[in-house]
């Protein structure tokens, strides 16, 4: 029987199987993370890299050149470079003349610049829930060059004589995210897990402030804090206090005068000297970067932001009692209508906002996704057509990409969207626009999305953000 797999098809799939160790080669011996239009190709299988060739049709009209692809991979392996995020698709859109001596000059800044494990920032999570369970896979993930965040230890409370391995079992398997990938193991004499190579030492404790963190080997740490205990410059200063804790990042909207970070819009305004940030919350994440791209093309004189948002974890499963307004009642079987900060949120990350925009919030009996609906009055007259052109186009080619994502299918539900690494995904079919008045509609995986945008801000916060090949476009 004669095969019905086209002839091309093999051949990419071989050339795809070549790249795979030339792509890890370059990412755990040089720090040089390869992607294409911002889709990451380390840790990928053969199939995974030709689906991330053919995305490439929605930017450049037609799939990336697998051979071509193939033929720039190998001449980045012979260049002893430094460490960088390179997107190949553009590197190869952009090449004019020999292909060699384009990327030489292009890339001249970090040709025979090696790798320094003395650039990693030691990390501590404080907290082990939903965020930072998923951070701790991020990190993990992206461990292989040994340069960047370090995750180094996780403190919690103690809370049962086999405590150790019931943190090492939430790690590994996620009932909404899946297993881990990787493997994990157990050092009980250490309290330590070990995931893919790397020890994570669990200390137990219930103060922030009396932790000795240098007798463990870290130092100058950022202790990203997860419980949502604290917020305020007060409450967060007391990590401070503790022995190698050197900077403080809040997975919550800060009070006070604490800098809310949304990364793709402010995270530039980080500086050096600041030793507490916070990354603001999941929605304000989610519909910032939208907010801004609508205003910077029609203006937006006022708007109304409603979230229907997945139950979260302070809310009852069944009805009890709850300080809260209505969130006593049963998560799991009701929609409850509750506030949001939301929309005063995005008024302390794009100040041009405060007076205009309100906002509110409904939870329904999902466990992960949730969608922001934007109700807006423009300056500028609008169509459908052009709210999704702008959006679209912010999707693929600004340099809010990696913040926003966009699609049009008629069968996508929220399901679809859980593991999203996008800080929010604009549902084009949905789009409303008439005369001045707009209504969009942004799904969001308000504990994944949410985790990536934490993590962009911890690198943003420690400086050890790699630079950009080609560089990146301006966020307008």
């Amino acid at each position: 029987m004669t095969s019905s797999v086209p002839e091309s098809w093999d051949e990419d799939l071989v050339t795809a199987e070549k790249l795979i160790p030339i792509i890890g080669r370059l990412y755990r011996q040089n720090g040089v993370v390869l992607s294409i239009h911002g889709r990451s190709l380390i840790n990928r299988s053969p199939i995974q890299l030709l689906k991330a060739h053919r995305y490439a049709r929605h930017i450049d009209g037609g799939p990336l050149d697998v051979s071509k692809c193939a033929e720039l991979v190998e001449l980045l392996d012979q260049l002893e470079l430094g460490p960088a995020s390179i997107d190949v698709a553009r590197l190869i859109a952009a090449a004019t003349g020999d292909l060699e001596a384009f990327v030489r000059a292009e890339l001249e800044s970090i040709i025979g610049h090696s790798v320094d494990s003395s650039e990693e920032n030691d990390v501590v999570l404080y907290g082990f829930g939903r965020i930072g369970r998923l951070v701790a896979r991020i990190l993990i993930s992206q461990a292989g060059d040994h340069r960047g965040l370090n995750l180094r230890a996780v403190v919690v409370r103690k809370g049962s004589e086999d405590d150790l391995v019931k943190r090492a079992s939430l790690l590994r398997r996620d009932s909404v995210h899946g297993p881990f990938d990787g493997t994990i193991t157990i050092d009980h004499e250490n309290d330590t897990i070990v995931a893919n190579g790397i020890p994570i030492r669990i200390i137990y404790s219930d103060n922030p402030a009396t932790i000795d963190y240098t007798s463990y080997g870290i130092n100058n740490a950022l202790i990203i804090d997860n419980t949502g205990r604290w917020r305020d410059e007060a409450g967060l200063s007391q990590h401070l206090q503790s022995k190698g804790a050197a900077k403080v990042l809040l997975t919550a909207p800060g009070k006070g005068q604490l800098p809310n970070i949304v990364y793709g819009i402010n995270h530039h305004e980080i500086t050096a000297d600041q030793k507490i940030v916070t990354a603001a919350s999941c929605t304000t994440n989610a519909i910032t970067p939208v907010l801004k791209v609508l205003d910077d093309a029609f203006g937006i004189s006022f708007g109304h932001v409603e979230t229907v948002h997945s139950f979260t974890n302070d809310q009852n499963l069944i009805d009890n009692f709850h300080k809260g307004e209505r969130r006593g009642r049963s998560a799991v079987l009701n929609m409850v209508i509750t506030e949001t900060g939301a929309a005063s949120a995005v008024a302390r990350v794009l100040p041009s906002f405060d007076g205009r925009l309100t906002g509110n919030s409904i939870r329904v009996p999902t466990p992960d996704v949730s969608m922001a609906i934007l109700n807006l009055t423009l300056d500028k007259p609008v169509t459908k057509l052009e709210l999704n052109q702008t959006l679209r186009h912010a999707s693929l080619e600004s340099g809010l990409r990696n913040q926003i994502d966009y699609i049009e299918s008629p069968e996508v539900v929220s399901t679809d969207f859980v593991g999203s690494n996008r800080a929010g995904i604009v549902d084009g079919l949905a789009t409303i626009g008439q005369g001045h008045h707009a209504v969009v509609y942004i799904w969001y995986d308000n504990e994944n999305g949410y985790s990536h945008q934490v993590v962009r801000v911890a690198e943003a916060t420690t400086g050890l953000k790699r630079p950009l090949f080609p560089a990146q476009q301006p966020t307008s």
